[in-house]
């Protein structure tokens, strides 16, 4: 007997240079051969979790679009002790921007970030810095300011955090089920962040990013290492996506397309 998947995703939900639709399309369309498959947003969700095996949360674009709802689902995911892949165990972007700040201490190579404006001297000098929402996804209230005009405007309610503009030479992004790595993508010109071509990955690049797959909690999921090279050959870790990463599946050559969807389906069926 097929195991029954609930997967959720918006299918109307507009991205800058993604179209997350067409992605879970293609997921689902493969998924259905081998489960019996309801798809549904997360605010329909609550009809149908008591009637599968497992919950999918893919591509529902940034939840505080449906904070309440998504509370709730998070809650009842607790409560009734459902199956969910991702699993609901996650420290990074799932609670968050506050996981970059205890990076940060703790020495990981991550871009220094801190939270209040009196901790701004910890950070290397720069022209302009960011700041981002602690509970933000997809840049939504992400801003670049001059450290005056930081001074003046940032909110002293640690709900921000703040980190140098760091002039990289190109962001790569690794993709993870579970603790393996299936790919990378790398944006070959910076200022156009979602034109992704795969990326061959050294053994020093993947130690990086399977070091912050090991830090994470989760043991069951999709997770998303997203870097940057500095100009002096560095990666630093620009986000850990370990709720809902987009996964850039249909730019990726057949094979591996074909690889990460054998994986999937075998992680689905173990959990």
């Amino acid at each position: 007997m097929k195991k029954k998947l609930l997967y959720l995703t918006d299918l109307n939900y507009q991205a800058k240079g993604r179209v997350y639709c067409e992605e879970d399309i293609f997921l689902t369309g493969k998924l259905r051969e081998h489960f019996d498959l309801v798809l549904c947003h997360p605010v329909n969700s609550h009809r149908f979790e008591n009637d599968v095996d497992t919950i999918v949360f893919r591509n529902t674009g940034s939840t505080c679009g449906f904070q309440e709802t998504y509370d709730a689902f998070v809650q009842r995911v607790h409560a009734q002790k459902l199956k969910t892949f991702n699993e609901f165990c996650g420290k990074a972007d799932m609670c968050g921007k506050q996981y970059l700040l205890e990076l940060t201490e703790k020495g990981y190579p991550v871009i220094p970030t801190v939270d209040r404006i009196d901790l701004f001297d910890r950070l290397p000098k720069a022209e302009r810095y960011v700041i981002k929402p602690k509970n933000g996804a997809d840049s939504i209230g992400l801003c670049f300011l001059s450290a005056e005009k930081l001074q003046q405007n940032l909110p002293e309610d640690g709900q921000f955090v703040i980190q140098p503009a760091i002039d990289f030479v190109y962001e790569v992004s690794f993709y993870f089920i579970n603790d393996t790595l299936e790919y990378a993508m790398y944006a070959p010109d910076k200022n156009v962040r979602w034109k992704l071509v795969p990326y061959a990955y050294t053994a020093e690049d993947r130690a990086f990013a399977e070091r912050f797959i090991g830090w994470n909690s989760i043991r069951n999921g999709i997770q998303r290492v997203d870097a940057c090279r500095t100009k002096d050959g560095r990666l630093l870790l620009m986000e850990l996506e370990d709720l809902n990463p987009y996964l850039s599946i249909l730019e990726v050559d057949a094979d591996m397309r074909a690889r990460f969807v054998s994986d999937l389906i075998a992680a689905l069926q173990a959990y």
